[in-house]
């Protein structure tokens, strides 16, 4: 792993470490129901910091905290247009499956290319640690799965033009 890389992921993995110290909140304006500050934005007094971590101008990592959730959002970095393409609808296919993933959100925030929700829910069934390397080793893997996929993509197009080509020849 590079050394930037690694860098960013300690930065990202200490962040969240310190931000996951969620609690129940009920919400204040309707009885009964719990909703993630965060999404909901009511009560200013309610939401805590948001940080911003980058490792360059192509990728980035906003943390959004509130007292009873977080809400990660990530900025792939897509180099051209064939990673900008493959990243698109590998996260479209993530995202379809969202439910299978429990944080994962359907829709990300705007300008980022997905995002994940942790509520004091997902912290009470799961172990915080676990959530923390399950983000951090999603962003490791995503770079790896996109690199992999365009590789695929440039040898098949590879063979199909050497293959087009030999009725030239």
């Amino acid at each position: 792993m590079a050394n930037t890389l690694r860098l960013y992921l300690t930065c990202i993995r200490n962040t969240l470490e310190a931000a996951m110290c969620l609690q129940n909140f009920p919400c204040q304006e309707v009885e009964r129901h719990n909703k993630p500050e965060v999404e909901l934005k009511t009560s200013t007094e309610l939401l805590l910091n948001s940080v911003l971590i980058c490792r360059n101008e192509a990728e980035k990592c906003l943390i959004e905290t509130s007292i009873n959730s977080i809400r990660i959002s990530l900025k792939v970095k897509q180099a051209d247009e064939l990673e900008n393409i493959l990243t698109k609808k590998f996260l479209r296919f993530l995202s379809m499956r969202a439910e299978a993933f429990q944080v994962l959100r359907r829709k990300p925030v705007q300008g980022y290319d997905i995002s994940f929700l942790i509520t004091h829910y997902h912290c009470e069934d799961m172990q915080k640690h676990k959530l923390i390397d399950f983000i951090v080793q999603f962003m490791e893997d995503i770079d790896k799965e996109i690199s992999e996929l365009k590789m695929s993509v440039n040898t098949r197009g590879r063979l199909v033009a050497t293959e087009f080509l030999k009725q030239f020849i």
